[in-house]
């Protein structure tokens, strides 16, 4: 690297930080693997439903809503009473610190059927301090259609604790939040259209016309010609038995071919709330040149006393003197040749010098002078 480029944080740190990089490079194949039509498709129309719902979290110790800010805790309990034959008087507003009103969501599986338990997960929407040690009463949990699909209850649990005195608090992990595993329970079954028609549709996680026509080949190769046939970059359509028994021996033989994967879209991802820059092995780097330097701002305040005579009948006055500074490092053009593997884009970022955030500039004016040969996605 040029003597005369001084970053603003040591190399050490940021070949750390790159790290991940060569790691990606050591655990990424050479030549190309194999993998299964499970792996990279699903049969469409198969696929899990959101479910939300609306309840009550009760038997907290003192860290429930406070109803005075949260009226519509009050009024919810108010209602669940009521339709156990409980009317409270007109004008009574009760301090409920043991009752919270929570968000409920839950996730309906594919071919989920009635009585069968699911994963629920409760959120405070409430000023609650803390979920811990709660029950949550019987909520009715509702999908995209308004229609009730399956009830949760039970005790939550909590990932984490709490502690508070004398204005000190100390908590670890996140108090508003919990699960209760097996707490769903489903009412009502998801019509899935899978045994309806003479054809069935795969989708592909990823739009690409390769991998689509690469799997329509290794299906009718495995199959039968005629078994499959690719539509377009994302679906591939399959002739599939009509009997059911048929069908689903039908589909697990399918989910088991294998077929060779592709070289994947050369793709850099940017987490810009995070900082992390994640690459994969299409992506390569033609010749650039890079300046980077690090403009630092530095504000310092000292306080200044303005103290009267004696006798003065003035007062002490306290006032803030403030000194600003303003440092900007020195940096040189650094030539980046072209890099045609992983591991020369990774050291030629390496050789900047620069902290995560600032790739996260270089990256994108890299990606604008056309040297960076991805696709860049920030996240």
């Amino acid at each position: 690297m040029n003597p005369a480029f001084r970053p603003a944080m040591s190399i050490g740190r940021a070949a750390r930080h790159l790290m991940v990089f060569c790691l990606m490079l050591a655990l990424w194949p050479a030549a190309a693997q194999s993998i299964r039509v499970k792996e990279i498709a699903a049969v469409q129309g198969v696929r899990s439903n959101m479910l939300t719902g609306y309840g009550l979290v009760v038997g907290l110790d003192g860290t429930g809503d406070q109803t005075t800010q949260m009226p519509y805790t009050s009024q919810s309990l108010a209602n669940f009473l009521q339709q156990h034959g409980l009317t409270l008087p007109a004008g009574a507003n009760p301090q409920l610190k043991n009752v919270a009103a929570v968000m409920v969501t839950a996730e309906l599986p594919a071919f989920a059927r009635p009585g069968q338990a699911i994963d629920v997960t409760v959120s405070s929407i409430g000023n609650a301090k803390s979920l811990r040690g709660g029950t949550l009463i019987v909520t009715p949990l509702r999908g995209a259609d308004g229609e009730i699909y399956a009830l949760a209850q039970g005790n939550l649990m909590v990932g984490g604790a709490g502690a508070s005195a004398g204005g000190s608090k100390v908590q670890i992990n996140h108090l508003s939040a919990g699960r209760i595993p097996g707490g769903g329970q489903v009412e009502r079954a998801v019509p899935t259209p899978l045994h309806g028609g003479d054809t069935l549709d795969l989708g592909l996680n990823s739009h690409d016309f390769q991998t689509a026509s690469r799997v329509s080949d290794a299906i009718n190769k495995a199959l039968g010609a005629g078994t499959a046939s690719a539509i377009d970059g994302r679906v591939v359509r399959l002739n599939a038995p009509t009997d059911p028994g048929a069908r689903v021996a039908f589909l697990a033989r399918v989910e088991e071919v294998r077929i060779e994967s592709s070289v994947p879209t050369a793709k850099v991802v940017i987490n810009a709330r995070t900082g992390s820059i994640v690459m994969n092995q299409a992506v390569t780097l033609g010749a650039v040149a890079v300046a980077h330097g690090n403009l630092s701002v530095s504000i310092s305040s000292t306080p200044v006393i303005s103290q009267p005579a004696p006798f003065s009948g003035g007062e002490t006055v306290v006032r803030e003197q403030a000194n600003i500074q303003i440092s900007q490092d020195k940096g040189s053009l650094i030539q980046m040749g072209p890099a045609a593997k992983l591991a020369d884009v990774v050291k030629a970022l390496n050789a900047l010098g620069a902290t995560p955030q600032d790739l996260l500039a270089i990256l994108q004016a890299i990606k604008a002078s056309g040297a960076l040969n991805a696709e860049l996605e920030v996240i």
